[in-house]
């Protein structure tokens, strides 16, 4: 019985050791790892409190974006609107506290705009055929002029009675010198996290992404999950759009412009598939943390800017080459 146990105790342990190994996470996390000590050695200025300050605070707006874009991606959709969703809902944040209104009456009416976008992609995928490429490509042309025709295309930087709450509630840093949206990123990634994990809706979403039709079959609500999804895919944009206001202090219609692609681009890094079926809250924070590394490392390297496309498209290309050849390697 010992003997029997002993081994069952060890297959355990080499399964999920052999499950990490072949996590595609797991990698990301030690290149993230690896290029964090080979910039502290090769740099007076990466490892400086300042500096590792700046990269905690950048990548959380991509971050927060890329935890909602995982579930889409596993349901086997995609969301090209969030970086203009973000911009138009910073927009009418600033609009109406500039308008003299409060903030928990700007933060309302700036939810409400992303649920509404949300809901109006949802609906036309899920229930209309739609395909999401298609619809929210269009949302990213529609959310980006709405912002403009909200502030006339000018800039915003006066927020009312409630400015100062405002620029704390974004730029503060009232726990322990964290900064405050990395607080907020980590409350979000542990929520969706908990919901992917331990949920009925979080095992309805992977299997819509693993094959809808069987979903379908089997009584899955899939026309409602989707619908779901892609509110929540645009509430995250909304919600880092208010803490990106509050960071920046001013709100320009040109924010968050391309910023999709550096979303969908931590998802997939971090291990999402684009055919659906996969991905994890953990994945897409590593997957922005290693874009901040490598979007920072290129300044203090004294790289031209204008590699950073490349060296994140190149990324990403080898986060897909690698689930292509696990999902090779478990088919044989």
């Amino acid at each position: 019985m010992a003997i029997t146990l002993d081994r069952a105790i060890g297959q355990r342990q080499q399964s999920w050791v052999t499950s990490v190994l072949a996590s595609q996470t797991f990698w990301v996390l030690v290149a993230v790892i690896l290029a964090c000590l080979f910039l502290s050695v090769a740099t007076d200025t990466f490892a400086t409190p300042k500096n590792l300050y700046n990269i905690t605070r950048n990548f959380t707006f991509v971050a927060i974006i890329a935890l909602g874009m995982t579930l889409v991606i596993i349901t086997g959709g995609i969301d090209l609107s969030v970086g203009s969703v973000l911009c138009l809902c910073s927009m009418v944040l600033a609009v109406v506290m500039n308008a003299g209104y409060s903030i928990e009456v700007g933060i309302a009416a700036s939810v409400g705009t992303a649920l509404l976008i949300g809901g109006f992609n949802g609906v036309m995928i899920a229930y209309l055929g739609f395909p999401p490429f298609v619809i929210t490509l269009g949302m990213l042309s529609i959310a980006r002029s709405l912002a403009m025709v909200a502030s006339n295309n000018t800039v915003v930087f006066q927020f009312g009675p409630d400015h100062d709450m405002l620029l704390a509630l974004g730029g503060g840093a009232w726990f322990f010198g964290i900064a405050n949206p990395v607080i907020y990123m980590i409350v979000l990634a542990l929520l969706t996290g908990f919901v992917l994990r331990w949920t009925k809706f979080g095992r309805y979403v992977f299997a819509i992404g693993g094959n809808e039709h069987a979903a379908t079959l089997t009584g899955v609500p899939v026309r409602r999950i989707k619908v779901t999804v892609y509110m929540i895919s645009a509430l995250s944009a909304g919600v880092a759009g208010i803490i990106q206001t509050g960071w920046l202090g001013a709100v320009t219609t040109n924010i968050g412009a391309g910023m999709e692609l550096q979303v969908i681009a931590a998802a997939v890094i971090g291990g999402a598939n684009l055919a659906g079926g996969l991905g994890t809250a953990s994945g897409a924070l590593i997957g922005a943390a290693l874009i901040e590394v490598i979007r920072n490392s290129l300044g203090l390297l004294g790289i031209n800017a204008f590699w950073q496309g490349t060296f994140i498209g190149g990324a990403t290309v080898l986060a897909v080459l690698f689930d292509r050849i696990r999902s090779f390697r478990q088919s044989e």
